[in-house]
């Protein structure tokens, strides 16, 4: 008879309380081995480099390293450990994120111990697990078209800015203080990203959609 070793497993939420449900849930079911617990996305990056646990439970919310972007360096480092994130609510844009940092799952903080355990042993095993709230969140993310804007980069925005100010390319490159070839490479973006023709119908567009705001 071929035994399994339990699925070892981490915790990752900034709140105590929360951490300490989730342990006990663990804690009912012989294949699940809880190997640590974090506080911050910066202290699960450190656990996932001492224990290498084969599924993290993420928290989406934390002060240092949000959830997408811890999860986003964990799938980097170590991509056999698939993360699950955790979350009270099913933002979209949250949702988004963290699916496309890597999470193989998303599940609300309610589920239910034997939901969850599924969860863990079917991600373990390479295989998604979306609450139906999220399912229904990214039906209808990805049923609206994006805002124009949207995918601008926080430079982008800054250059998007100062041409709304009527700056020059020259300007904007002494203002943020680059050189004026990467200004237009900014700019030359900012125009396709928009899908504008010119520089005055990016300005427009970014004054109709308060883009710079």
């Amino acid at each position: 008879m071929t035994t399994h070793a339990p699925v070892r497993v981490l915790l990752v939420d900034d709140h105590d309380m929360v951490r300490r449900g989730l342990a006990t849930f663990l804690a009912v079911f012989d294949d699940l081995d809880l190997v640590g617990e974090a506080r911050t996305g910066a202290e699960a990056l450190r656990l996932c480099a001492a224990v290498q646990p084969d599924v993290v439970l993420m928290d989406l919310m934390m002060p240092d390293l949000d959830g997408p972007s811890a999860t986003q360096e964990i799938r980097r480092r170590w991509p056999r450990t698939q993360v699950i994130a955790l979350t009270s609510f099913p933002e979209p844009e949250l949702l988004q994120r963290v699916l496309q940092a890597g999470a193989i799952s998303y599940l609300l903080k309610n589920v239910s111990a034997d939901a969850l355990h599924a969860a863990i042993v079917a991600a373990h095993a390479g295989r998604s697990t979306l609450a139906p709230e999220a399912a229904q969140a990214l039906i209808q993310l990805t049923a609206q078209p994006a805002a124009p804007g949207a995918d601008l980069t926080r430079r982008e925005r800054e250059v998007l800015a100062l041409m709304v100010e009527g700056l020059s390319n020259t300007a904007i490159a002494d203002r943020l203080t680059v050189s004026p070839s990467t200004i237009k490479s900014h700019v030359s973006s900012i125009l396709t990203k928009l899908g504008a023709a010119s520089r005055a119908e990016a300005v427009a567009l970014a004054v109709r959609y308060h883009l710079t705001d």
